[in-house]
């Protein structure tokens, strides 16, 4: 509605995982780098979380982009499967056709892709978002995944994505045997202040925007302060805000517009 008026190419605080919008804050860097070296040198298990928003998915979808040709990936978005479910929908995602139905041939099936995958030089990473939502039968299921090696590699690198209450989980006595195998562990923070106000104008320019739309410094700060530094509650924040002064006919965005915006998200309209 307001591209236009702004003169952007496309909207800039979509809230889709869009990894040419990735803003690499100090902690998103040491994420993702992280997250790389623990699938190129074959880690094994990988664990990433975060609160909502804090743009861990976003984060993998960067890193998958960034490891080549040489690596096949499987990504599970909804990990409320069966374990047999699970198993199909990797094969699926690994470009696979599922033969028989029963578990025993879906993992002989894998194991075979895997070993063909390694002899070629390839990695093969499967990565489960939200994570936390996986039930006990699932995590054990995945950790039997883990146990497809060979003696100088783990044929599969798995990374666990999900929020501050995957922690927890794992914590659990009876999923010691999970957690012992987590070699590289990373907790996705909120931004800064400074951190926040850079990562508006970024996405600014990313979307083509040309010293238009200018922002105050108390414009910024109410952002900041209404996020907590949660790049999605910033992208809906500032999405409002910009469509506030297109109402408006101004693209000088103030401390009122924020209000306006906050006002609207929270549904408290006057």
């Amino acid at each position: 509605m307001y591209l236009d008026f702004y003169g952007f190419r496309e909207p800039p605080f979509n809230l889709t995982p869009d990894p040419r919008f990735l803003f690499l804050s100090d902690r998103h860097r040491e994420a993702l780098d992280a997250l790389l070296f623990g699938i190129r040198e074959r880690k094994g298990f990988i664990q990433i979380t975060g609160e909502v928003g804090a743009g861990k998915t976003t984060l993998c979808r960067a890193a998958l982009e960034r490891l080549g040709p040489e690596v096949r990936t499987a990504l599970v978005l909804n990990p409320v499967l069966t374990p047999t479910q699970l198993l199909r929908t990797v094969l699926r995602e690994l470009g696979l056709e599922p033969g028989r139905s029963d578990r025993a041939s879906h993992l002989e099936q894998l194991n075979r892709y895997l070993l063909d995958e390694v002899a070629l030089g390839h990695s093969v990473v499967l990565l489960v978002d939200e994570a936390q939502d996986l039930p006990a039968e699932l995590l054990e299921q995945v950790r039997l995944l883990s146990n497809l090696e060979t003696d100088q590699h783990k044929l599969l690198q798995i990374v666990l994505v999900g929020q501050p209450e995957l922690r927890a989980m794992l914590d659990d006595p009876g999923l010691r045997q999970l957690r012992q195998r987590i070699t590289v562990r990373y907790h996705l923070g909120p931004l800064t202040r400074l951190e926040s106000d850079h990562y508006i104008r970024y996405r600014l320019g990313i979307a083509g925007a040309d010293g238009r739309p200018s922002l105050s410094r108390w414009a910024l700060w109410r952002i900041h302060r209404y996020a907590r530094g949660v790049p999605r509650l910033i992208n809906a924040v500032c999405d409002t805000t910009l469509l506030c002064g297109y109402v408006e006919g101004t693209d000088d965005l103030r401390l009122r517009h924020v209000r306006r915006a906050v006002r609207e998200l929270e549904g408290r309209r006057r």
